[in-house]
């Protein structure tokens, strides 16, 4: 008699069960009925926002700045910047080595000038280096500024005293110093070099994060479309819609 009325007991809140589900779906299938009007779809967005996923130009152009190819390695394309980076790393090493030979070609006219024309190199400046180039020694210098009235100009002749032995060492000093300073000069080409390869590396990073963005657009212009249709005489279908933004 017990196992009878636990099993009747059970059977009920099986069924009772059911019942509560089957009413949670009716339930369920009615309000989503009451939001969507007979042959009507509700749109759903399922992938990502485009703004979320989108690259930031300035900071493309920020990166490339600093050191070229990295704009591009932003945007996903260090295929082509990895150029500019090789380019940049050629420019520094041009520019590291002509300045060092610049530097020792410096040390060798000034040794060439305390040798042969007594000079003393401390506290001496790039123009005095340039005026013994030209001058046999200090007293036809100051001659010739004292001529000029241009009394400012003439050196102290205890401290910045020069005079070379001939003209012939005066020339090769000339040679020397000359040959150094065109060195020194044309390292404004080489950091000119750097500053057209950042502006290019910046342009074609501009460019690829452009690219990038409007295939990520592309990527996102897709919409999938889910409601229910109501027809007279037949049960409620479920459509879905694939849409492009395109």
């Amino acid at each position: 008699m017990k196992i009878f009325l636990l099993f009747f007991f059970s059977l009920t809140i099986i069924s009772f069960a059911q019942e509560n589900t089957t009413n949670s779906i009716l339930l369920l299938e009615n309000q989503v009925k009451q939001n969507l009007c007979s042959n009507e779809i509700n749109q759903m967005t399922v992938f990502a926002s485009y703004d979320e996923g989108k690259k930031s130009v300035g900071l493309g152009i920020i990166y490339s700045l600093l050191l070229p190819g990295m704009g591009e390695l932003y945007a996903d394309a260090y295929d082509v910047g990895k150029y500019f980076t090789i380019a940049e790393g050629v420019l520094w090493g041009t520019y590291i080595g002509m300045n060092t030979y610049a530097g020792w070609k410096k040390d060798n006219y000034k040794s060439y000038a305390a040798e042969h024309a007594g000079i003393d190199n401390s506290n001496k400046d790039a123009d005095y280096y340039g005026t013994i180039s030209d001058y046999s020694d200090i007293d036809l210098y100051n001659n010739e500024k004292a001529l000029d009235r241009d009394f400012e100009a003439m050196y102290n002749r205890d401290q910045y005293f020069w005079k070379w032995q001939s003209a012939e060492e005066r020339k090769t000093y000339r040679a020397m110093w000359t040959s150094s300073e065109q060195t020194y000069n044309d390292l404004r080409f080489i950091v000119g070099g750097m500053i057209l390869n950042r502006v290019a590396s910046a342009i074609n990073a501009v460019r690829l994060i452009a690219s990038y963005n409007n295939h990520l657009k592309e990527e996102l212009g897709w919409n999938v479309s889910v409601g229910f249709k109501n027809t007279p005489n037949l049960p409620t279908s479920v459509t879905l819609n694939f849409t492009s933004n395109l």
